[in-house]
């Protein structure tokens, strides 16, 4: 049952492969904060924050069209490591809040769990910011603090990617485990794929062709772990047609391969969320690291088109 707090409210739930302390400092910290914060290709400028309850954080959001967005927070609660709420009033301390949000930090040893409530005025706020966070690629704030976290600790450069998916993740494990499903979905829009051989099982392989009628790319994909119905982790490089090694059409520096790692956590019985980590090589030349950096925000544009796709699929299926 909806309740009407519930249909006020967007939740969202991440766990990240970092210690407590620092995502704590990566969220609270303003110089860690803008490295990371909102959308793909937005940055921030910070113009005071002051940690505490009924402290302020006042800054400003450019956008990548060149926009500046003003924004003012007053922090209601601030429990060290462990819990922070506060209202956002958008664009300054006399606006009324747009929505409260609750944060809490989780420690899993090793990893962190991040919960976050956004609290709306009305269901009907809460409708048209989900529209609103969706177009504007919100949900990649929390996607690039991952990707932060993991450079921080390791120096790679990764990834990430989450979506939640309404089906069981039974359902969505075989969208990725059964090649007629995996291909109708995973394609940029635009692309057909056809699998010339595929076993998706840990220690298989799969070939594949994407075409858009005017050019065709051909890769493989070798899986290292399928574990149903939580984890696949597979290889993927570009071959050409004769399935010799190969280069992705068009940059000669994209790397050579990259490891993707599909991870599934059911959210209820009818709802799962898909978290997308992508890493390229240690030994991959700077050039290759370059390329997949810059390429980020195409690949968010790639794989959310390959989600509405894969959300299409499974409400014809219903």
């Amino acid at each position: 049952m909806t309740t009407a707090d519930s249909a006020r409210e967007i939740r969202i739930t991440r766990v990240y492969d970092a210690p407590l302390a620092r995502v704590w400092d990566a969220f609270t910290d303003d110089a860690q904060a803008s490295q990371w914060w909102g959308p793909r290709g937005f940055t921030i400028t910070t113009h005071r924050k002051d940690l505490r309850p009924g402290g302020t954080w006042v800054f400003t959001m450019h956008g990548p069209d060149g926009t500046d967005w003003p924004n003012f927070t007053r922090y209601l609660e601030v429990e060290p490591y462990a819990r922070l709420v506060y209202d956002h009033g958008a664009s300054s301390e006399d606006s009324a809040p747009m929505f409260r949000m609750t944060v809490a930090f989780r420690d899993l040893g090793d990893r962190t769990e991040l919960a976050l409530c956004m609290t709306l005025p009305s269901p009907e706020a809460a409708q048209q910011a989900r529209v609103f966070i969706k177009a504007a690629g919100g949900n990649a704030t929390w996607d690039r603090l991952a990707e932060y976290l993991e450079a921080q600790s390791s120096h790679d450069e990764i990834f990430v990617i989450n979506r939640s998916v309404d089906a069981p993740i039974d359902t969505v494990f075989d969208m990725f485990a059964t090649p007629e499903h995996f291909a109708a979905w995973l394609p940029p829009v635009g692309f057909t794929m056809t699998f010339r051989r595929a076993s998706i099982v840990s220690g298989g392989e799969a070939v594949f062709a994407m075409t858009n009628g005017e050019f065709t790319m051909y890769g493989r994909l070798n899986y290292q772990i399928v574990e149903r119905p939580h984890r696949i982790v597979y290889e993927q490089l570009f071959i050409d047609e004769h399935e010799q090694p190969g280069r992705y059409p068009g940059d000669s520096a994209w790397p050579e391969t990259m490891i993707n790692s599909v991870q599934l956590s059911a959210e209820g019985p009818a709802q799962t969320r898909v978290t997308i980590r992508t890493s390229i090589p240690r030994s991959a030349a700077p050039a290759e690291v370059a390329a997949f950096v810059a390429e980020r925000g195409g690949m968010t544009t790639g794989w959310t088109g390959s989600f509405d796709k894969l959300d299409a699929l499974l409400t014809a299926r219903d």
